[in-house]
């Protein structure tokens, strides 16, 4: 699905090690729009992050920390980032070597810019 919102989720996806992006809905998991290499379960994916972001946000409030601001999965194989805006999460999904600063920064940028 492209939407206006395709160039920034699309920028997302071509900082070094980045295997795809997506904005999702944090109630639903719904996939407003995404930019995804060949072979990312896309829907599944989706579900999976914006339920982890949603309680990963719940857990901050209960222990009064405040807001997530983003959040990072480190795996063998890599990691999934996420920050969210308004109901709405920015994944990414990111290789093992990928430089996890910078491309925090730029999903950070990219909410910024994101008008929801």
């Amino acid at each position: 699905m492209k939407t206006n919102l395709t160039p920034i989720i699309s920028a997302l996806t071509r900082q070094r090690g980045v295997r795809g992006s997506l904005l999702v809905d944090e109630t639903d998991g719904v996939i407003i729009d995404a930019t995804l290499h060949v072979g990312m379960k896309g829907p599944a994916f989706a579900a999976l992050a914006a339920s982890l972001y949603r309680k990963a946000r719940l857990s901050a409030d209960a222990a009064g920390l405040g807001g997530v601001t983003f959040l990072r999965l480190r795996a063998t194989e890599g990691h999934v980032c996420a920050a969210g805006k308004n109901e709405m999460v920015l994944v990414i999904v990111a290789d093992a070597r990928a430089n996890i600063g910078l491309i925090r920064m730029e999903m950070l940028k990219a909410l910024e810019r994101l008008v929801i």
